[in-house]
């Protein structure tokens, strides 16, 4: 794979965290500077690159997309991640968020249900030398039972409820991000586990496609 970077994108990287990460109120040092380094641009096809840093999400083919920019460093941002954080990601997609996540924590476990997406993001974390994102080809509603507890889970699509099991894989003091509601709008959902339970709080409203699986929704 050639690996594009030009001056044209990391100014429009640059841009697109000051813009419009920073001017909408994204304060974690750690996320601004990973977004700055990421190169979205190659998570994308390359008929797309050029709008790969607009305020807007992308198709990347399966009726999946690419999230918007802010929505990444929302989610991101909500974790609270930390340099020794092992975090769960539920829906792999392009790869980009996982990318995110592993320019900032210990090791990134990733779960994608569609095999074309889940090749095209592993060579691509090979060909970026992400060796600390571990992929999995499976159902992400059941987790990664063998790998848990995890310090965060990040569910990248929208599910009508949380799962239980994923819950269940949560580390004490850990966080689980995730969009829940009907299948076309949704809430933005953090849950933090303590030693008495489980404390909930919506950070903002958001859409997303479906959370399929065994614990989301069913494939129509």
């Amino acid at each position: 794979m050639q690996i594009q970077e030009t001056l044209k994108f990391r100014r429009r990287r640059e841009a697109m965290v000051a813009e419009q990460l920073q001017a909408r109120g994204i304060h974690d040092a750690a996320v601004l500077a990973a977004m700055g380094r990421v190169p979205r641009h190659l998570f994308v096809s390359e008929a797309l690159m050029d709008q790969a840093y607009g305020d807007y999400p992308l198709p990347i083919g399966y009726q999946q997309t690419i999230s918007q920019p802010q929505i990444v460093a929302e989610m991101t941002q909500a974790i609270a991640a930390s340099s020794e954080d092992r975090v769960l990601e539920i829906g792999t997609g392009s790869g980009y968020q996982a990318a995110v996540l592993a320019e900032m924590v210990f090791r990134v476990y990733t779960i994608e249900r569609l095999q074309p997406l889940y090749m095209k993001a592993r060579r691509l974390f090979d060909a970026l030398k992400y060796h600390n994102i571990v992929t999995r080809y499976s159902d992400g509603t059941t987790g990664w039972k063998s790998e848990a507890p995890f310090d965060a889970i990040l569910v990248t699509a929208g599910g009508p409820s949380v799962p239980e099991i994923l819950l269940s894989q949560l580390a004490e003091g850990g966080r689980l991000v995730m969009p829940v509601g009907s299948a076309d709008v949704q809430q933005l959902v953090r849950i933090t586990r303590s030693s008495s339970g489980f404390e909930s709080e919506i950070l903002c409203s958001c859409r997303f496609v479906k959370l399929v699986g065994e614990n989301g929704w069913r494939e129509e």
